[in-house]
């Protein structure tokens, strides 16, 4: 690995670290109840997250959470069940099925601590009456490839759900839901990550509709006709049965890019973030962060050189070939278009969960010459860029990012240096 390399995979490490559940997770307990301590979650690192509560938690506990298959930890007294992500499946149905089980029959005097973090919507599905699992892996298919925001199709799922949107903390009344949420959304609003399962928020059907219709999301017909039913609203908000609930942010991006941050400035290098909460499509987004390091090669503006940019947040991918990779990927082929043959120039662009779309790499570095690279292979990176194959582009190069998983997940993670 190139010097470059390293240091941009140290930045990464920074960030990943400050949202280690082990490090995260304790200052934020609430106290121990007069009854029992119940624990539910789920996410691609609610394993972890269990695991650090395990061990921090003094008094005895018990529950119940769900990842994505491959993303487990050793647990002793919380199970850990694992499930499909990003398309869900009967696994994830039955997990469901447990949560609710976990919460059922609890007293005032009754803690729940709820994990939640990125993955959530997927690996929790709960079709409402009159729609069926495979309704719901067509609706999520169909939000998947349609570039809306996760915001957007996260307001959508929970209204499409019967434990989305605050509707598993209302399960559990009248004991008390304390959650704690590895934020993995723009802007880090709760009721956002994971859908909610334990945090409601005021969105309607129609405005779910409504939001399909701005994105252009072709909804499946019975997912439609559910909506336009406007009969089964998720909870809002000011019900009393979320009146002694608590709800806490514990990792976010921006956390997270501050530690990258105090990395390389500690290395040397001036860093600066651009945003932690960047959203819109990914080629498009390294568009404009190409025109960023462009300025500063040349005319060492905005930032001075050496430099470092970093952002987060979630870009979106629109479906419009049938290759392989994910949004980070296709953020760093991009982004090598945009910066071909300007020297100076390395990037990462990763997933902080290890995971970038449907393959098993984080994300991919990008250079200066990474199109030049290509060419010489006989390949157009702009071929490979309509085609969504970013995957197979860096596979070529042997650029791809790999870290398997990483027991967090705050979401994108970019860094671009700028040398001197």
């Amino acid at each position: 690995m190139s010097g470059e390399r390293a240091f941009l995979t140290r930045l990464f490490k920074a960030a990943v670290a400050a949202a280690d559940p082990e490090v995260v997770l304790r200052p934020f307990l609430p106290p121990r109840p007069a009854g029992r301590t119940v624990v539910v979650g789920a996410g691609k690192g609610v394993a972890q997250l269990a695991r650090a509560l395990e061990n921090a938690w003094d008094g005895p506990l018990s529950g119940i959470v769900v990842t994505r298959y491959g993303y487990g930890a050793p647990c002793e007294r919380i199970r850990v069940v694992e499930a499909s992500h990003p398309v869900p499946d009967q696994a994830g149905l039955e997990a469901t099925t447990l949560l609710f089980e976990q919460v059922r029959g609890l007293e005032p005097d009754d803690l729940v601590i709820a994990l939640i973090c990125g993955g959530s919507s997927a690996l929790l599905p709960a079709p409402p009456e009159g729609l069926t699992l495979q309704d719901e892996m067509s609706l999520n298919e169909v939000l998947l490839a349609s570039g809306a925001p996760i915001s957007v199709m996260n307001m959508i799922r929970k209204q499409v759900s019967r434990i989305k949107g605050g509707r598993l903390a209302a399960a559990a009344w009248p004991a008390r839901v304390a959650s704690l949420i590895v934020s993995d959304i723009p802007g880090d609003n709760p009721a956002l990550v994971g859908s909610g399962p334990t945090v409601p928020d005021p969105t309607t059907c129609q405005d779910a509709l409504n939001a399909a219709e701005r994105y252009n999301i072709p909804l499946p017909a019975v997912v439609r006709r559910h909506l336009e039913a406007l009969t089964v609203e998720s909870p809002c908000p000011d019900d009393p049965v979320f009146q002694k609930n608590t709800v806490q942010i514990i990792a976010s991006a921006s956390i997270s890019l501050e530690a990258a941050a105090a990395v390389s400035e500690m290395e040397g290098i001036r860093a600066v973030i651009l945003s932690d909460s960047i959203e819109g499509e990914a080629r498009d987004i390294a568009q404009m962060h190409a025109a960023i390091a462009r300025e500063i090669v040349m005319r060492n503006r905005p930032f001075p050189k050496p430099v470092v940019l970093l952002s987060g947040g979630e870009t979106t991918v629109t479906l419009r070939g049938k290759g392989k990779g994910g949004r980070n990927s296709e953020f760093a082929l991009g982004l090598a278009i945009g910066i071909s043959g300007i020297e100076g120039i390395h990037a990462l662009a990763a997933d902080t969960d290890g995971i970038d779309g449907s393959e098993d790499n984080a994300g991919a570095f990008a250079d200066s010459f990474t199109a030049a690279r290509l060419y010489q292979y006989g390949l157009d990176p702009e071929i490979f860029l309509r085609r969504n194959d970013a995957w197979t582009a860096f596979s070529k190069l042997n650029d791809l990012f790999v870290t398997g998983p990483t027991g967090t997940n705050v979401n994108d993670f970019r860094a671009i240096l700028i040398s001197e």
